[in-house]
């Protein structure tokens, strides 16, 4: 078993003009909490961005348990038990934080409905 849940390399994103992110590096154990803090434009959210497969990092591996990966989108690093939630959102004001962290946690079981069909007209019914 890998002692890294989550092991970012190296990540290098580049944007027109900027270096958003140079040569960053994250090792995540298993069952802990870690925050990011920095100055505004310090690359926080590009690195998460591209940990979650938004952005695709310029340079640097992503592994997951071990595993190398390459998310095309915020589904596939889902699907590898990877996901954020947005500080600027509040998704439903009326459920506490614990509910609205999970509210996207299972969003690859949602299933789209169909409508369903017009119930015929009732003979019976006067018109």
């Amino acid at each position: 078993m890998n002692a890294f849940a989550l092991e970012a390399e190296g990540i290098s994103k580049f944007f027109p003009g900027v270096k958003a992110l140079d040569n960053v590096s994250l090792r995540v154990r298993p069952g802990t909490v870690h925050a990011l803090m920095g100055e505004n434009g310090a690359g926080k959210s590009t690195l998460m961005k591209c940990l979650i497969g938004i952005y695709r990092p310029d340079k640097g591996s992503i592994r997951v348990k071990g595993e190398p990966v390459e998310f095309t989108d915020t589904m596939d690093a889902l699907r590898s038990g990877i996901s954020m939630i947005h500080q600027e959102l509040n998704l439903v004001p009326h459920m506490t934080v614990a509910e609205n962290i999970w509210l996207g946690a299972r969003a690859d079981e949602v299933r789209l409905c169909r409508p369903r069909p017009a119930d015929p007209p009732d003979p019976g019914a006067a018109g």
